[in-house]
């Protein structure tokens, strides 16, 4: 799949905040990744702030985002996300999250927080029994140890699209339209998050979602190239046990991250789903 070149950047003077808010509209919410800041949805934002008043904020221990608590847990998350929505009046929103943001807006709508869901790739959805959850976090532990060593050389690398490619290669298909500055700004997350600590409580907790409590409508976006938690493995209990009767939609040619891989269609889709 093809996508339009990427509408312009939001102007950014901080590069790691604990939010961002923009926008009119009908409240939405829009959480990032693991390891990831609020700027993955920057190729995104414009459109949605044209319908929504979008909020997007950084999640605990992650660049920008407040300290983990000295004892984290799973659930502290979502908590993080519903105190940003209380402080900006936010009662319900349209949620929207990839990956750990996924599962975090799908915990929202458990609460009743959510008026509808869009879930890109979100996480938790291995099949009971399914270690392969594994080799997600692994993945992640190896790009904490070697993001410290790139950055020195972070610019000439993200000037080519050889690098490009090797810096996108886990989270989207297309390369080409990414800034790299944004690229950049996504590699100093990483070495700015507590990729250890959070890996901890990920394997003490895992993502616990009591799915039945979830009465709003959910759409859930996965890329079919998705490399870090791949269609339909990662889905299947998304698919058989929690969600079924979800509005599922598949993605060709895409990776882990539609808002970054395809921002026109991603748009598209969180828009067509959350209405006004």
């Amino acid at each position: 799949m093809t996508d339009d070149p990427a509408p312009a950047l939001v102007p950014i003077a901080n590069p790691f905040t604990a939010a961002h808010r923009g926008g009119e509209g009908t409240p939405m919410v829009c959480v990032h990744g693991f390891t990831d800041t609020w700027r993955t949805w920057e190729l995104v934002l414009p459109a949605l702030e044209r319908h929504h008043d979008v909020l997007a904020p950084t999640l605990p221990g992650h660049a920008g985002g407040a300290p983990l608590p000295d004892d984290p847990r799973t659930p502290d998350l979502a908590d993080a996300v519903e105190a940003a929505m209380d402080e900006a009046g936010f009662e319900t929103a349209h949620v929207v999250g990839n990956s750990l943001g996924g599962y975090v807006a799908l915990e929202l709508a458990a609460r009743g927080r959510a008026r509808t869901v869009t879930a890109l790739a979100p996480a938790g959805g291995w099949a009971a029994g399914d270690a392969s959850f594994r080799d997600a976090l692994g993945q992640f532990l190896i790009t904490a140890r070697l993001v410290p060593t790139l950055l020195p050389f972070a610019g000439r690398l993200l000037a080519t699209p050889e690098g490009r490619r090797k810096v996108t290669a886990m989270t989207t298909v297309a390369h080409e339209h990414l800034p790299p500055e944004l690229l950049e700004h996504q590699l100093r997350g990483v070495v700015g998050c507590a990729v250890q600590e959070l890996i901890a409580v990920a394997l003490r907790d895992g993502w616990p979602l009591d799915a039945a409590r979830i009465a709003c409508p959910v759409r859930i976006v996965w890329g079919a190239e998705d490399r870090l938690l791949p269609w339909p493995s990662a889905a299947e209990r998304f698919r058989r046990e929690w969600l079924p009767r979800a509005d599922w939609v598949v993605l060709d040619d895409v990776g882990h991250c539609p808002q970054l891989d395809v921002p026109t269609v991603a748009a598209e889709l969180i828009l067509g789903h959350a209405g006004d």
